[in-house]
């Protein structure tokens, strides 16, 4: 198993246009977190620009999946995404 960030960059008025796909957005994210694929995922803020999201999986191609099912990423709130494979040297997970 691989440790992958997901990251988002975001509209500027992200934090406004994010409540009408929010729940979707968490339903998806709460399933992948349930499978245990998705440990941590959260927004950054001061300024709300970025979110990080953090996979503990096989390859990337189940992060690839759940971009393409986001709502934040279908309807235009998430200008650019990025996958990147994590080397985690301090800590564990708690799986």
């Amino acid at each position: 198993m691989n440790y992958y960030a997901l990251l988002y960059d975001v509209v500027n008025d992200y934090v406004v246009r994010r409540a009408e796909f929010r729940d979707e957005h968490l339903r998806l994210a709460n399933e992948a977190n349930k499978r245990g694929e998705l440990l941590l995922g959260g927004a950054f803020t001061d300024p709300a620009d970025r979110t990080l999201l953090v996979f503990h999986v096989n390859d990337k191609s189940s992060i690839e999946e759940f971009v393409k099912h986001d709502p934040y990423v279908i309807n235009g709130l998430v200008k650019r995404w990025e996958i990147r494979h994590w080397n985690v040297v301090i800590g564990s997970a708690q799986q």
